[in-house]
C-alpha cells in the first residue's frame, strides 16, 4: 500500500498559529537559537543558548564580551533570532516549524534585574552557571517586538508584541 506524499505548497498562506503557546513549547524543547546581528551592514549569525522570560517579553542569552556578536549589539541593538525544530522533523518538511523573533538587544548590568534574568536563564541552562558568572561574560536581554511563525512550509503567522 502506497502512502500519499504531502504536497509542498508553492505560495505563502496566512497562518493562525497561537504564537505565545508556540514560544512556550519551543522554550521547553529547544535549547539553541540562531542570533542575527548587524556587522557594519552585513548580517552576522551566531548560535546561542537562550531562554525566554515567563511573560514572553524577552529572550535572554549570554556571550563573552570579546565576541563579534557583542560588539555588533553595542553598535546596533536591532537583532533577530531564529528558533526551530528542524532536528525533530527530518522525516517531514511539512512538520518543521520556525519562529523568528525580532527585537532590541542590550547588555544587562549586574543588579536586581540581572539576578532575576540570570535565574530564568540558569533554570534552563544550569550547566552554564560558571560561564554566566565569569567577569568577561555579558548577559543580554532582547526585548521582543514581533514574532513570525512559519509552519507547514509556507504558512505564516505574525504576533506583534509592542
Amino acid at each position: 500500500m502506497e502512502t500519499k506524499k504531502e504536497q509542498v505548497p508553492v505560495t505563502t498562506r496566512k497562518g493562525t498559529a497561537a504564537i505565545p503557546e508556540k514560544l512556550k513549547d519551543f522554550d521547553a524543547k529547544e535549547f539553541f537559537a540562531v542570533l542575527a546581528t548587524n556587522d557594519a551592514g552585513i548580517p552576522y549569525t551566531s548560535l546561542i543558548s537562550y531562554a525566554l522570560t515567563p511573560d514572553l517579553q524577552m529572550v535572554i542569552f549570554v556571550t563573552p564580551k570579546g565576541t563579534s556578536k557583542y560588539r555588533n549589539i553595542l553598535r546596533s541593538a536591532q537583532v533577530a533570532l531564529l528558533i526551530d525544530n528542524r532536528s525533530k522533523g527530518k522525516n517531514s518538511l511539512m512538520k518543521t516549524e520556525a519562529i523568528t523573533i525580532m527585537g532590541t538587544a542590550k547588555p544587562v548590568r549586574k543588579g536586581k534585574t540581572w539576578e532575576k534574568l540570570a535565574e530564568v536563564f540558569l533554570k534552563k541552562h544550569p550547566d552554564l552557571e560558571e560561564f554566566l558568572n565569569a567577569p568577561a561574560t555579558a548577559l543580554i536581554a532582547v526585548e521582543i517586538i514581533r514574532c513570525i511563525h512559519v509552519g507547514h512550509f509556507q504558512e505564516l503567522s505574525v504576533w506583534e508584541c509592542r
